[in-house]
């Protein structure tokens, strides 16, 4: 399905600043109901610290983050709701050792939307499907390989129901060979018109699934395009140089 013209997460004149130094400045980013855009730019460029500006995980210094029409930073709004809505994917699984697949699933359904247990198992089982864990729903992490780990907690965060998924370089724990398994998940939620803003530096795959490329430098939001129309523009661009490696 094509993303719609319908702003799910609408990021306006963002700054974030650390002891005074400003790591964002001046963000606007609008992110399309069902498009996937990639966060692309050098280490340091701000792009994690604005993916966690997102959920409120790091706390802007200014600007204002409208996610279906709620300005996420209102002290009205109600954050725990709010996260249930921004779902939120690391670059570390974060599974608890002592759970199985299905027991990491079911908590927070438990925990945060007070699920029964039956209720939260039903949820658990269709999201572990979804990622194709059907079989693995009653192994420890220590049974799983990396890439299960992250399709797992990837089916953690869409057990609550979020509206948009924020991925924060999902692949970069994994070893080479593991890095397809979360790849070809992201396609399949693409296919199913979830709309994901991400952080990652799998530029092949920027270049084949992404909607629109963001380049970021020095906490700017310098460039914002089709991946196609950034690589049309040539070496002088510097989106063009990052999203055309390995070409």
């Amino acid at each position: 399905m094509r993303p719609s013209h319908d702003p799910i997460l609408n990021i306006q004149a963002l700054y974030k600043s650390f002891s005074g130094v400003e790591v964002l400045h001046n963000i606007d980013l609008k992110v399309d109901r069902g498009e996937l855009v990639f966060l692309i730019g050098p280490s340091g460029s701000g792009k994690s610290t604005l993916l966690r500006c997102c959920n409120r995980l790091e706390e802007p210094t200014d600007g204002a983050i409208i996610v279906e029409g709620v300005n996420l930073l209102s002290p009205r709004t109600n954050l725990t709701e709010m996260r249930q809505r921004i779902g939120m994917v690391f670059q570390q699984f974060n599974l608890y050792p002592h759970m199985t697949a299905e027991e990491n699933v079911m908590l927070a359904l438990r925990r945060v939307q007070k699920k029964t247990t039956e209720e939260a198992r039903h949820i658990a089982h269709r999201e572990l499907k979804r990622m194709g864990l059907e079989a693995r729903m009653k192994h420890y992490p220590s049974q799983l390989s990396g890439g299960q780990q992250q399709r797992v907690g990837i089916a953690r965060t869409l057990a609550l129901g979020p509206s948009v998924l924020l991925l924060d370089e999902p692949t970069s724990a994994l070893d080479p060979q593991l890095v397809g398994e979360v790849l070809q998940a992201m396609r399949e939620l693409k296919a199913e018109n979830m709309t994901m803003l991400v952080v990652s530096h799998e530029m092949r795959f920027a270049r084949e699934a992404a909607d629109r490329v963001a380049f970021m430098e020095a906490g700017r939001l310098v460039e914002i395009d089709s991946p196609d129309a950034i690589l049309s523009k040539g070496p002088e661009s510097r989106a063009y140089q990052f999203l055309s490696q390995g070409l």
